[in-house]
C-alpha cells in the first residue's frame, strides 16, 4: 500500500522538532561584568564599599586583583567573616609597601569586570598589579553557570584590556590557576590544565609575567600536597609562602 500524505509529513514533523529543541549557543557570561553573584562568609557589598574608601587612602604601590584566594591571603581592606590565612608570608614580600587587595571570595571574572568598571581602581597608578582569577569559572550554581576554559581566558583577557585602559603604566603578573582538587584525575584539573595553557598564550600576546605554580603545589603523583593547602582550593600560610616567594622574584 502506498504511504499516505499523512504518513510522509511524520518523518518530517519530527525532523522539525528536533531541530526547534537544538540548544542555541551559549553567551559567554564570564565577559559579561555582574555584582555580587554567590554567597559566602564575608558581606561582598560591603567589601566593595571598603575598598572605594580604602583605595584612595593606601594610594598602593601594589595592587592583587582575585576571588577567596587572594582575598584570604592579607591586606586591606579586611572583611569582618574572612580568614586571614598567610599574614607571615603577606608581611615577607609587601611589608612596607602600600597594597590594595582587591580579592573577593567567590569571585569569578565577571564580577572582576563589574568591580573594576565600578570604581574599584580609578584613580590609582600602582607599579605592579597581580592578577588571580579564573578557578570558580570551573563551577555551576543556580546563580551563574559552569564556564569553558576558553570562555574562562576570554574573561581574563576582557579584564586585562580593562586594566589597559584605567592603569596603562602598570606592570601586570598575570597567575596561572592554582590547582584544586586532592587527586590528578579530580575534573577541576583538566578545566585548569587547558585555562592555564591559554592564560599563558594570552600573557605572551599582551608581554606579561606569567607565573603558574601549580607544579610546587603537587607531589610526584600529581595528588595536592595536603602541608600547602588549608583545604582543596585555598593555601595554608606554607602555602602562601610559595606564592609569596615567586612574588618576591618579580616585585623588585
Amino acid at each position: 500500500m502506498a504511504p499516505t500524505a499523512s504518513r510522509l509529513l511524520i518523518p518530517f514533523m519530527f525532523l522539525a522538532a528536533l531541530a526547534s529543541c537544538k540548544e542555541e549557543p551559549k553567551e559567554n557570561n564570564a565577559v559579561i561584568p555582574v555584582p555580587k553573584l554567590e554567597n559566602d562568609c564575608y558581606d561582598w557589598w560591603q567589601r566593595h564599599e571598603a575598598v572605594l574608601a580604602a583605595k584612595g587612602k593606601i594610594d598602593p604601590e601594589i595592587v592583587l586583583i582575585g576571588d577567596s584566594i587572594t582575598h584570604y591571603w592579607g591586606g586591606e581592606p579586611q572583611s569582618p567573616g574572612a580568614p586571614r590565612r598567610g599574614p607571615k608570608s603577606w608581611e615577607d614580600v609587601f611589608g612596607g609597601k602600600k597594597v590594595l587587595n582587591l580579592g573577593f571570595g567567590w569571585d569569578r571574572t565577571q564580577n572582576v569586570l563589574w568591580r573594576l568598571g565600578n570604581g574599584e581602581i580609578d584613580g590609582l597608578e600602582p607599579k605592579w598589579i597581580v592578577l588571580n582569577i579564573g578557578t570558580n569559572n570551573s563551577t555551576g550554581t543556580q546563580n551563574a553557570r559552569e564556564n569553558t576554559p576558553a570562555e574562562t581566558a576570554a574573561g581574563v583577557e576582557a579584564i586585562l584590556t580593562l586594566l589597559k585602559e584605567k592603569t596603562p603604566d602598570s606592570k601586570v603578573i598575570l597567575m596561572g590557576v592554582f590547582p584544586r582538587g586532592t587527586k590528578a584525575n579530580d575534573p577541576a584539573r583538566a578545566f585548569i590544565s587547558e585555562l592555564n595553557s591559554l592564560l599563558a598564550k594570552i600573557a605572551q600576546a599582551h608581554q606579561l609575567t606569567f607565573i603558574d605554580l601549580r607544579e610546587k603545589f603537587l607531589d610526584g603523583d600529581g595528588k595536592l600536597r595536603s602541608e600547602l593547602m588549608a583545604d582543596v582550593v585555598h593555601p595554608a600560610e606554607s602555602g602562601y609562602a610559595v606564592w609569596a616567594e615567586a612574588l618576591k622574584a618579580e616585585i623588585k
